[in-house]
C-alpha cells in the first residue's frame, strides 16, 4: 500500500471524532441530561489520560530496562526520554492554568471599563450569561486541543508501524483508532450541550479539524521519522492539557447536582473509552 494511502486512512481514522460533534447543538436538554453528557465526557477523559502516560511511560521502562547490567542502552537515553515527558506533561498542564488566569483577569478588565463600578445593569447580566456560553466554548476548544495533541501521537504510531513495513499492524491501528476516536467527539462538544446559544455547525467542524486532523498529520510524520523522543513529547503534552479539562469539567459538574448520576455516568465513559481499547488488544494491535 502506498505511503499515500497510508495518510488518507489516517485522516480517516481521525475524521470519525466528527461523529459525537453534533451532540454539541441539543437545545435545553434536561439538567439530568446535561450531567449525564458531563459525566461521560468526563469518564472517557480520564481512559484517556490513562491511556496517554501508559503508552508515554512504555519507551521510557524499556530505555531503563536497555541501560541496566549487560544491556545495549545507556542511562543518557533513559534520563532524556523520562525529562521529555515529565516537561510534556507540566507545559501542557501549566501553560493552560496561566493561560486561564490572564483570560479571566482580561475580561474583568473589560468589564470594568465596560459597566464601571456599582449595581449590575440589565447590559451586565446579559454579559454574565454570554460569558457563560464562552466558557463552555473555550473548554471545549481546550478538550479538542488536548484530543488532538493525543491523536497526533496515534498517527505517529500508525506511520511508523508503515514505514516498518507491518501493514497488517498499521491497518489494525488505523480502524482501533477510527473506532476509538467516534467516542472522543462526544467528549469534546459535553461542555456546550445545553447552552444558552447553540454553537455553529462552523465551530464544531474547527473542533473537529483540531481534534481530528492531527492523526493524519502524525501518519505523515511518522512516515518520515521514527523517533521516540518526539513521540512521548506529545504524549505528555496531550497528558497535561488533558488532565486540566478534566479538573475544569469535574468542577462544572459538581455545580449541576446530581452527584450520583454524575458518577454512573463517569463510570459509563471510563468503560466506553476501555471498550474501544479492548477493541485494538482483541485484533492483536
Amino acid at each position: 500500500m502506498s505511503s499515500s494511502s497510508i495518510a488518507l486512512l489516517g485522516a480517516l481514522a481521525g475524521l470519525t471524532i466528527f461523529l459525537g460533534l453534533p451532540f454539541g447543538r441539543l437545545r435545553n436538554p434536561a439538567p439530568g441530561t446535561q450531567v449525564f453528557l458531563n459525566g461521560t465526557a468526563i469518564g472517557i477523559l480520564l481512559f484517556l489520560l490513562w491511556d496517554v502516560l501508559a503508552h508515554a511511560i512504555e519507551p521510557v521502562e524499556a530505555a531503563l530496562v536497555a541501560a541496566g547490567p549487560d544491556h545495549t542502552g545507556d542511562w543518557a537515553s533513559f534520563a532524556g526520554l523520562a525529562a521529555t515527558v515529565i516537561a510534556g506533561v507540566v507545559i501542557g498542564l501549566m501553560s493552560l492554568v496561566y493561560y486561564e488566569r490572564w483570560l479571566g483577569q482580561r475580561q474583568d478588565r473589560l468589564r470594568n471599563i465596560r459597566f464601571g463600578p456599582g449595581a449590575a445593569a440589565a447590559g451586565e447580566l446579559a454579559a454574565a450569561r454570554t460569558r457563560s456560553g464562552d466558557a463552555g466554548r473555550r473548554l471545549a476548544l481546550l478538550i479538542a486541543v488536548g484530543i488532538g495533541l493525543h491523536n497526533f501521537s496515534e498517527g505517529l504510531a500508525i506511520g511508523q508501524s508503515a514505514a516498518s513495513g507491518e501493514m497488517t499492524l498499521a491497518l489494525l491501528l488505523i480502524i482501533g483508532f477510527g473506532l476509538h476516536n467516534a467516542t472522543e467527539g462526544f467528549g469534546i462538544v459535553a461542555p456546550m450541550a445545553g447552552g444558552a446559544a447553540r454553537p455553529s455547525w462552523g465551530f464544531l467542524g474547527l473542533l473537529g479539524l483540531i481534534g481530528g486532523g492531527p492523526t493524519f498529520v502524525g501518519t505523515m510524520l511518522g512516515q518520515a521519522v521514527v523517533n521516540d523522543a518526539l513521540s512521548v513529547g506529545f504524549l505528555g503534552l496531550a497528558a497535561g492539557s488533558i488532565l486540566y479539562v478534566v479538573l475544569q469539567l469535574l468542577r462544572v459538574a459538581e455545580r449541576k447536582g446530581h452527584r450520583e448520576l454524575l458518577y454512573w455516568a463517569l463510570l459509563c465513559g471510563l468503560f466506553l473509552g476501555f471498550a474501544t481499547d479492548f477493541v485494538l488488544i482483541a485484533a492483536g494491535a
